[in-house]
């Protein structure tokens, strides 16, 4: 049987998954919003951020709701952000304010998230990976570049949640 592009990217998106579980294990709260420097990122918000980024971008190039939003995660999480803030843009002083969520609950989030990319994914033929999802740019974002994109800023966000979870360690 021959391997599809949706099942490449279905075992990228699985390995992200897997990644926040590793990194999320056994971490105490204090770990969870640790700042290694006065403006490092927390674990915390790296894996709240790149959640986030992955629920708004697949659910932008799925026509869906965001799963923050449409299952009541904002309201669970109780940030300090509005509803659609994914941390892209956000100061020192607001990744500060990202403290008080337990870690289940964020782990639930993600899963929730990585849930809803499976769903989109299984849908989806090789001809739906060449349609633009954001025709602002020139050439226009494809659904395919969309999805790289997306895993590539996730994986770098949770190998840097793993750096922090290694310097916490080491401490």
């Amino acid at each position: 049987m021959a391997v599809t592009s949706t099942d490449l990217l279905t075992d990228a998106f699985g390995r992200i998954n897997e990644r926040v579980d590793d990194v999320l294990q056994g971490l105490s709260g204090e770990d969870l919003v640790a700042r290694v420097g006065p403006d490092a990122n927390s674990i915390g918000w790296l894996v709240w951020h790149l959640t986030r980024v992955q629920d708004d971008h697949i659910a932008a190039a799925g026509g869906l709701e965001q799963v923050w939003i449409a299952d009541g995660w904002q309201q669970r999480f109780r940030l300090p952000y509005p509803p659609e803030s994914i941390g892209y843009g956000q100061s020192s002083a607001e990744v500060g304010e990202f403290r008080g969520v337990p870690i289940g609950l964020l782990k639930q989030y993600h899963h929730a998230v990585h849930g809803q990319t499976l769903r989109f994914l299984k849908g989806l033929s090789e001809g739906d990976l060449d349609r633009a999802v954001d025709p602002s740019y020139h050439p226009p974002v494809t659904l395919a570049v969309r999805l790289v994109s997306i895993v590539s800023d996730d994986l770098q966000h949770v190998g840097q949640a793993a750096f922090v979870r290694g310097l916490l360690r080491r401490r």
